[in-house]
């Protein structure tokens, strides 16, 4: 096997990153509600926002829409002085239009980009090397590979994943292969440098127990402070407590997932008072009377230990 080489130090992606829902109401994006968002967030513990991923319902967010997402959360962690890198969500199956889109947000106030696979079109592994290779080129800024192939059909191999982490502006990967296996292979091979986070909320202790960075997670858009105890106890070396504070959480992504997200994290928002509507666009809908009670259950419940 050949060796990758070294590569230089790039920007610093560990830790708990929020793939950052996007609030509506009444068809528009809710101004208000994503500032009290942002000022929320930024006095957690958590280390980055992804804009306009699967959670902030990029794909139903038109141009102009994203743009505002991106120079609120910006001027909103900029007044709470607080530095927290904000990735761009980017998806498509096209690869020159994925390209003109970054031309087109080269001065928007980011860091980086997301970048999933290319959905439906299931490129072979030569394919996938050359989109992201290709979008790499276009841009100077950091990209992180989104790889969900439950999602888009495709999976990118780690031959191929090894082979564009040689690129300087490839720092990384947003993890939800769902095969163990390939997770840990490439927890074992990568290059120094090249991170790993984990997009499975289910999976985040024993990812982190296996090497990974960190996670994108949208369930610790809930509870932020007990994900980001899990991730600190693991940094310690201390994982009996690690394996404690997951334990107390291990249960919410199954909950906040029951169905399509990210309508189960809106209403716990909406009932919390951080956002002014539940709102989600087409196709996906409001979840049923029965989860929501369980949600709202749960919160009560965890109400009702914080004051005991």
């Amino acid at each position: 096997m050949t060796a990758i080489p070294q590569r230089p130090p790039g920007p610093n992606l560990s830790g708990l990153w929020l793939p950052l829902i996007t609030p509506f109401r009444d068809g528009h994006l809710d101004v208000v509600s994503l500032r009290r968002l942002v000022r929320h967030y930024a006095t957690t513990a958590i280390d980055g926002l992804i804009l306009g991923a699967t959670t902030g319902e990029g794909l139903v967010l038109d141009e102009i829409e994203a743009e505002r997402l991106a120079s609120i959360c910006a001027a909103e962690l900029h007044a709470a002085r607080r530095h927290m890198p904000i990735y761009l969500g980017l998806a498509g199956s096209d690869t020159r239009k994925v390209a003109a889109m970054i031309a087109r947000t080269e001065a928007w106030p980011i860091d980086g980009y997301l970048i999933s696979a290319p959905f439906y079109t299931r490129p072979s592994q030569q394919g996938l090397y050359l989109h992201f290779a290709t979008l790499a080129d276009a841009t100077a800024r950091p990209i992180m590979l989104y790889n969900i192939p439950y999602r888009t059909a495709v999976n990118i191999g780690n031959d191929v994943m090894l082979r564009l982490a040689e690129r300087p502006n490839i720092v990384g990967l947003k993890d939800c292969s769902a095969d163990t296996l390939q997770s840990v292979d490439l927890l074992c091979r990568r290059p120094s440098g090249f991170a790993v986070l984990t997009g499975e909320d289910a999976l985040f202790y024993s990812a982190l127990a296996q090497g990974a960075d960190g996670g994108i997670l949208a369930s610790a858009h809930v509870e932020t402070a007990a994900f980001a105890q899990v991730a600190g106890h693991v940094r310690a070396g201390n994982q009996p407590a690690a394996l404690a504070a997951w334990s107390t959480i291990a249960d919410l992504p199954r909950l906040l997932f029951a169905e399509p997200s990210p309508a189960p994290i809106k209403h716990w928002l909406w009932r919390q008072g951080l956002i002014d509507s539940p709102e989600v666009r087409l196709p996906m809908v409001p979840i049923s009377d029965d989860l929501a009670g369980r949600i709202e259950h749960r919160m009560t419940t965890e109400i009702a230990l914080a004051g005991a």
